[in-house]
């Protein structure tokens, strides 16, 4: 099959090569995958700002969209969106590290694809409320609401398994906990410091609670946790939260 031309930059590395940044939580589902598999050394991860940014012309050729991560293979096939990444990792190391694609049964993949599909259809698009902007405050406003549901919805999806483990799909980690856990990183952040969360994300939420501690306490986890924690403390040394309107917003108590 013939492949349309890629950019020489692309076709030229020896290995893949993940266009990512430390903040993003759709990156760090990638990166949190790269861990538990130990392919460090076989993915290399590079700014997108090394080929000009998002918007460049050139990263425009791999990924239309302008949006990261994005995987770059050696013969310059682009792969765009965090689940087609983590998916084809899995796939194309399925003989490294743990597989986390529960093999026990077809109904327990099915509830690792339900947690993900609610992440990444209900959550992702909205998340921007939480540090976007500006915006109108009604528009925050529903936005921050239809997390909370949509946390109440993940919290079911956690239930089902619990009696076997902490993970989605029971006692081992799966791709749907590499795409649920950086973005909880940023809703733990942002929803308890900016939006009067006091009580936290996870008030009557227990299974994902103890998800969460689960995922807090996994190496990989942890070094994920720290590589998102990281990039929202330098938005917060940047003032980001009060550029957007966030800290205007939360004074009228809408939060």
């Amino acid at each position: 099959q013939r492949r349309r031309a890629m950019p020489v930059v692309a076709a030229a590395a020896d290995k893949p090569i993940l266009y990512d940044v430390p903040v993003s939580n759709n990156g760090a589902r990638c990166r949190l995958i790269m861990y538990w598999k130990r392919l460090e050394d076989a993915v290399e991860i590079r700014d997108p700002g090394t080929i000009g940014g998002l918007k460049s012309e050139e990263y425009l050729a791999l990924n239309p969209q302008g949006k990261m991560p994005l995987l770059v293979l050696p013969d310059g096939l682009a792969l765009p969106e965090s689940e087609v990444i983590s998916r084809y990792l899995c796939d194309a190391h399925a003989d490294v590290g743990p597989s986390l694609l529960p093999a026990e049964s077809p109904e327990r993949r099915a509830v690792c694809a339900l947690a993900t599909r609610v992440h990444d259809q209900y959550v992702v698009p909205i998340q921007g409320v939480m540090y976007r902007g500006p915006m109108p405050i009604e528009q925050r406003a529903e936005g921050i609401a239809a997390i909370a549901k949509q946390l109440d919805v993940i919290e079911g999806v956690m239930k089902i398994y619990a009696d076997e483990g902490p993970f989605v799909a029971g006692a081992e980690p799966s791709t749907a906990d590499a795409a649920l856990f950086p973005t909880y990183i940023f809703m733990d952040h942002c929803l308890t410091r900016h939006f009067g969360w006091r009580d936290g994300v996870f008030r009557d939420r227990p299974e994902s609670e103890r998800w969460w501690c689960a995922m807090r306490a996994d190496t990989c986890g942890a070094r994920v946790y720290d590589e998102v924690k990281g990039g929202l403390e330098k938005w917060e040394d940047a003032g980001r939260f009060e550029t957007v309107g966030v800290t205007e917003h939360v004074k009228d108590g809408s939060f």
